[in-house]
């Protein structure tokens, strides 16, 4: 999901109370609108059409005919747009604009109605968005983005909130540099490389102003690219075929180049003999390295799993992926040419891990978050966070003015001094428990956009490991999240710490609605060194379930049914927990008392205790449960800790 402002918990002493806004952020993760334009006239510098919808809806497109043009109630000119949620359908309009790479775009809207979200997406950076909890007038949201190296167009959009009556929006802008406006010319300088049996590559000249070529193979387009350069493959052999190449950016595609005829090589004429020492390397919790002898005359091999093919390769290795934790597969190899296939081999047998990093951690884990400042919450240090927490994050890191880097200071008001502090996470650590330092929260402005970024994400993380201790980190970052370079940041830190890295996520429910959010990729990207995932099921409001209904907050169905889209989206059980507030303070909304926590796990793990969703099946490997925050907890009496973690150790 491109990534969406939420609510904001309270987690800070610098924030507010949080409110049920947090569930508009999902849909919005994509951009931010911004409107400058006064009237029906569009300004010069408007990159969207029709922005005041004068025009009916030109331009753009609306969900499940959610939207119409109407005259009144507008904000300036005589249309508006008025988009009316239903089920599970938002009210989306969107349009795709022209945009140029690497340039800074402003997007702004007039909107007025309850919980409505203006934003971005396909901007190739970190998707940018905003929205309004309620406006019975029209009101101004804007933001801002930059987009990536290669964004030659994004998508501008304004959506309302299930269960939500119509909203309007009028005097969308999006101020910035406008997209190419001249096709490019037509590559010259085709050429084929030398053929196989099954592909032929193909080079060209550079066009100026072009984002993009297309690849043609007799007449039909097999694949568009971003160089000078590209294999067609998938060829039949001795076969002739010929190749053009257009160039292409935001104003459209050139012409095709002439063309070039190649035919690809004989292949073999006998089928190849069986792969043989077919081996499997170390597991992870989701994945099997493979590894065989080369055959002669082999062109491909193809990877078996339990008697399934699930890849094709040319050279002699393979891993597969996406398989479940603590599982034992059956794979097998065979070998091929244009002749045919060979015969599978011997089978080998492997059993995944049992899911994610971390080093040792019961089976159920109790995570809390520990607070760095003082906002009426009790304060606490470490060595008086109760045992019952299995995992300690400290909230939270600063960011510096170096993009992505980060850093941490006690707070003066707690009166903790860094020894103590010190000393206190040695011996959380000799009883076993970890402390993690946690990353974002409601004011956290951590940037990970960049390879650069990445780097100075883990570079720093690891300085703040080897100086206070701590066992990894919690992402908890509400301002927006790229999985590409969290992963790679992520990863590298793994690289660094090794195996006893332990990596947690605080997302939104908005965040994990679907495996296309940018939490969602992340969790899944990473999901070999992965600990747990710990959703906020509160600051939120009514959420689709994994069974497509609707459920509110502050029930067992509410935790189980969100639950349930990522115990069956690719996360392991022992990857999921449930996040709740530890005291009616401690959110804005979604308390739920801890007896309500141990049925819905009991639910997940056992089967019993649910509500009206009772899930397919059950998880007794579900990993636990997370609360903000332990000073809330102790200000509440404990009442979390103490009826959540003994419970925890009654799970299958």
């Amino acid at each position: 999901m491109a990534r969406v402002s939420h609510v904001p918990r309270a987690k800070s002493p610098r924030r507010g109370r949080p409110t049920l806004a947090a569930l508009a952020a999902f849909t919005l993760a994509g951009a931010g609108l911004t409107v400058a334009v006064a009237g029906s006239a569009q300004a010069a510098d408007n990159l969207v059409s029709n922005p005041g919808f004068e025009d009916g809806l030109s331009g753009w497109t609306c969900s499940a005919g959610s939207g119409a043009a109407v005259s009144t109630p507008a904000h300036t000119g005589t249309g508006a747009l008025k988009a009316t949620p239903a089920g599970a359908d938002n009210a989306r309009c969107a349009q795709t604009v022209t945009v140029l790479p690497n340039s800074a775009y402003t997007l702004s809207a007039w909107v007025q109605g309850s919980y409505v979200y203006l934003g971005a997406t396909g901007t190739g950076t970190t998707d940018p968005s905003t929205w309004t909890p309620g406006a019975g007038t029209y009101q101004q949201l804007t933001t801002t983005f930059r987009t990536g190296p290669s964004t030659t167009s994004v998508t501008v959009y304004t959506h309302g909130w299930y269960g939500q009556p119509a909203y309007y929006a009028d005097d969308i802008t999006l101020a910035g540099p406008g997209g190419n406006t001249q096709i490019p010319a037509v590559p010259t300088g085709l050429a084929a490389g030398a053929p196989t049996a099954t592909s032929v590559p193909l080079s060209w000249n550079s066009v100026p102003g072009a984002t993009g070529y297309n690849v043609y193979q007799n007449g039909t387009k097999v694949q568009s690219v971003t160089g000078t350069s590209a294999t067609v493959t998938g060829l039949t052999a001795n076969t002739a075929y010929d190749f053009q190449v257009s160039a292409s950016n935001s104003a459209g595609e050139s012409a095709k180049s002439a063309s070039v005829t190649a035919t690809t090589t004989g292949g073999g004429t006998q089928i190849p003999a069986v792969p043989t020492g077919l081996a499997a390397g170390t597991p992870t919790s989701s994945s099997v390295p493979l590894s065989w002898n080369s055959v002669p005359g082999a062109t491909g091999y193809h990877v078996y799993q339990d008697g399934t093919k699930v890849q094709s390769v040319s050279g002699t290795s393979a891993t597969a992926v996406n398989l479940t934790a603590s599982t034992s597969y059956n794979f097998q190899v065979s070998a091929s040419n244009s002749a045919g296939e060979s015969a599978k081999s011997a089978a080998v047998t492997a059993t995944t891990g049992t899911g994610g990093g971390g080093g040792q951690l019961p089976k159920h884990v109790l995570t809390g978050y520990w607070q760095n400042f003082n906002n009426g919450a009790t304060i606490q240090t470490i060595a008086q966070v109760p045992a019952e927490y299995d995992i300690i994050a400290v909230s939270f890191a600063d960011a510096t003015s170096t993009p992505g880097g980060v850093s941490f200071t006690l707070d003066p008001a707690l009166n903790y001094s860094e020894a103590a502090f010190k000393a206190d996470i040695a011996a959380k650590k000799a009883a076993g428990k970890k402390v993690i330092i946690s990353v974002g929260g409601e004011k956290g402005t951590v940037s990970v956009n960049s390879s650069s970024s990445a780097n100075n994400f883990a570079n720093t993380l690891y300085t703040l490991i080897q100086t206070y201790g701590f066992d990894g980190v919690d992402i908890d970052l509400e301002n927006g999240i790229n999985s590409t370079y969290m992963s790679q940041a992520l990863r590298s830190l793994s690289g660094k710490v090794g195996a006893g890295l332990v990596i947690t996520m605080a997302p939104q429910t908005l965040d994990m609605q679907s495996t296309g959010t940018e939490y969602f990729k992340t969790a899944l990207a990473i999901k070999d060194i992965l600990t747990v995932v710990n959703t906020q099921y509160y600051n939120s409001g009514a959420m689709l379930g994994c069974d497509g209904k609707v459920y509110s907050q502050g029930t067992v169905d509410f935790m189980t049914g969100l639950a349930c889209i990522q115990l069956e989206g690719g996360l392991a059980p022992s990857q999921v927990g449930l996040g709740l507030p530890a005291s009616p303070r401690g959110a804005g909304s979604g308390y739920v008392s801890p007896g309500v926590v141990n049925n819905a796990l009991d639910c997940l793990a056992k089967g019993t205790g649910c509500g009206t969703f009772k899930p397919s099946k059950t998880y007794p490997g579900l990993r636990g449960a997370m609360t903000w925050s332990t000073n809330w907890d102790a200000l509440n009496g404990n009442q979390f800790s103490n009826t959540v973690g003994p419970h925890l150790d009654t799970l299958p």
